[in-house]
């Protein structure tokens, strides 16, 4: 690992793995990934110079989006250095080849240690916000993820989530609907939140097929030891990503 102080006043961005192919970074909460409305500096641009900065690169450099984490989300995410391995990368979240593990801490309790939740999620583009819809409604997907209940502590849950589609808002619009906030969330859990609460969603595992060698590659970044994460030890944190 390696983290690289700001250059120029760019943010400085830990590094989990690298090479000619691959970026695997963590990344910082309340930065966009790309580009949006605010006209705030976004991860895809900080990176993009980054690389240009370390190895002193002319021109425009190549930086793909493979995936996606929300403005508070942090943690493990890959970027594509080439566009044949954006290709390839884009090809094993499609055959689900892609593993992402997410914790998070909820308000609550589910009604069971583990399970799968299926829903059909449906965007409004002009609020920006999800919600749970009938199946076959109009414009609806399929959302499917796996959690497991590792902890429970003052009202709150601690769980892991595998994330097995990769809906806007998936993992905050399910629990929610089941009656589980994340903490934090302002959007989907502004009756049990406060304004200025961060939102406890971390991306700690990202899994793929190396684009060129086929090696299992695995990018592992747990979240910071603050309220409400610290609840539980981050040996219990750790049980997520083995």
């Amino acid at each position: 690992m390696a983290q690289h102080e700001s250059q120029n006043g760019l943010p400085s961005v830990e590094i989990l793995f690298e090479d000619n192919h691959l970026l695997g970074i963590v990344k910082p909460v309340n930065i966009p990934v790309q580009e949006d409305a605010t006209g705030d500096l976004d991860l895809l641009n900080i990176l993009k110079e980054d690389v240009k900065l370390r190895y002193n690169k002319p021109g425009n450099v190549y930086m793909g989006l493979v995936h996606r984490l929300d403005r508070p989300v942090g943690g493990a995410m890959v970027f594509a250095k080439t566009s044949k391995s954006a290709s390839r990368l884009s090809e094993s979240v499609r055959s689900r080849s892609f593993r992402k593990i997410y914790l998070t801490v909820v308000h609550g309790t589910l009604p069971s240690s583990q399970g799968r939740l299926t829903d059909t999620l449906l965007k409004d583009e002009k609020s920006n916000t999800v919600s749970v819809v009938r199946k076959g409604t109009p414009g609806g997907k399929e959302a499917i993820l796996d959690y497991t209940v590792l902890g429970t502590s003052g009202g709150f849950s601690l769980l892991k989530v595998d994330l097995l589609t990769g809906r806007s808002h998936q993992i905050r619009v399910q629990l929610s609907s089941k009656g589980c906030p994340l903490y934090g969330d302002q959007k989907y859990g502004a009756s049990v939140n406060k304004p200025g609460q961060q939102i406890a969603l971390w991306s700690v595992l990202v899994g793929f097929p190396h684009p060129t060698t086929k090696e299992d590659i695995q990018l592992i970044s747990l979240p910071p030891q603050s309220h409400p994460w610290n609840l539980w030890p981050q040996e219990l944190q750790k049980q997520a990503v083995r």
